[in-house]
């Protein structure tokens, strides 16, 4: 991979969207980038991204590979068989058959169901409020996940999760607080599936509730604000086409309410960038007199330099796909979705405008450098 020197002194990082299953995807993409000597200063995730994310952040860089193949391996292991056959009728078959196993059984090291049923036991118990026991998760997370290495600094660590109570989204950052294994619990504790997770005496639930990208927050949070390449890693496309039926209606609106509108996000995100950077040149040229008052004040502690590359990769959902999608953990799909993560970052680093790429003038370049790729289709492929 060919690197332009105008891009030296980048800080690296890593946000990763949630989506269940579908994040293998973003542990086939980080291997990609590892082999390229990518190893991101900052990983920030919602949901399965703050799962992989403290894999990463969890564990040494020679380790971290392992160690989300570890997990998606134990994730996977109730269901190994692969479809009878791969044409696009037969692997929605097979798609719905093993999400509709995992629903009645669990994932292995994840989620196990809850017997007895919520609706048998007593109100205002975190058993009556949630499908699924995450108990397993936890296990799993203290034995792949290193969490003194973890809270050590030497890779900032951030994972966002809704309050239940007042609605509001909260950031837990190894920058400001120690991480445990509830932290991360939190992020994904998707309802009803999945219970609360109490910190401090609050009640959280997955931060994708509210907003699934952490984006906006490593934009605000980087302070102080310094040059950054952001490789953002999701796992739902906004766009996608007109739904032919029910089915079809269930999978789009999902797409498109955890999203969490990314292109737009990154548009605003590039004006935001750009007024910053116009008001730290507009203080070298403004008399003093202006700049002394209470409305310069204001402005200029808002103001930035910063250069910021946001690579934006894109999970495609294959036209087999359906809309149990994000919980069909079966090994064939999830080596499938870590496939296509590698496939992506190797097709975005041999482009030529990454290989080319300078740091923008404009405060925040966005580089979509798969959205005209095809998804998968066995019936097609050659």
């Amino acid at each position: 991979m060919a690197q332009s020197n105008g891009t030296s002194g980048e800080k690296k990082v890593l946000v990763l969207q949630g989506g269940g299953a579908l994040g293998a995807y973003q542990g086939g993409a980080y291997e990609a980038l590892a082999a390229q000597g990518l190893e991101p200063e900052w990983v920030a995730g919602i949901s399965i991204g703050a799962i992989n994310s403290a894999l990463i952040a969890g564990n040494p860089p020679e380790r971290r590979v392992k160690r989300l193949r570890e997990f998606w391996d134990r994730v996977s292991a109730h269901l190994l068989l692969p479809p009878l056959a791969t044409d696009n009728a037969s692997r929605k078959l097979f798609n719905e058959t093993s999400a509709a196993l995992v629903a009645s059984t669990g994932a292995p090291g994840f989620f196990d169901p809850r017997y007895p049923p919520a609706l048998l036991m007593p109100p205002g118990t975190p058993q009556a409020i949630s499908i699924y026991d995450t108990t397993p998760l936890k296990a799993t997370l203290l034995e792949l996940v290193d969490f003194d290495l973890l809270n050590s600094g030497k890779t900032r660590f951030s994972v966002g999760a809704v309050e239940v109570v007042t609605g509001n989204q909260v950031y837990f950052d190894s920058a400001t607080e120690t991480i445990t294994p509830e932290h991360i619990m939190a992020s994904g504790a998707l309802p009803p599936g999945f219970p609360p997770v109490e910190i401090d005496g609050k009640l959280y639930w997955d931060g994708g509730i509210v907003s699934n990208t952490p984006l906006q927050y490593v934009l605000d949070g980087s302070i102080p604000r310094t040059d950054m390449c952001i490789f953002q890693l999701d796992l739902f496309s906004a766009r996608g086409k007109m739904p032919e039926n029910l089915f079809d209606v269930h999978t789009r609106e999902k797409e498109i309410r955890y999203s969490s509108r990314t292109r737009m996000g990154t548009d605003y995100s590039q004006l935001i960038q750009s007024l910053r950077r116009a008001v730290r040149r507009l203080d070298g040229v403004l008399p003093d007199d202006i700049k002394s008052t209470s409305d310069w004040e204001l402005l200029s502690t808002h103001s930035c330099n910063a250069a910021i590359t946001v690579v934006h990769l894109i999970h495609r959902r294959a036209v087999y796909s359906t809309q149990s999608n994000d919980y069909e953990f079966s090994r064939y799909t999830v080596n499938e979705h870590w496939r296509a993560g590698i496939d992506d970052v190797e097709h975005t680093l041999s482009h030529p405008s990454w290989i080319n790429r300078q740091k923008p003038d404009d405060g925040l370049m966005v580089l979509d450098l798969t959205k005209e790729l095809s998804p998968s289709s066995p019936e097609t492929d050659s």
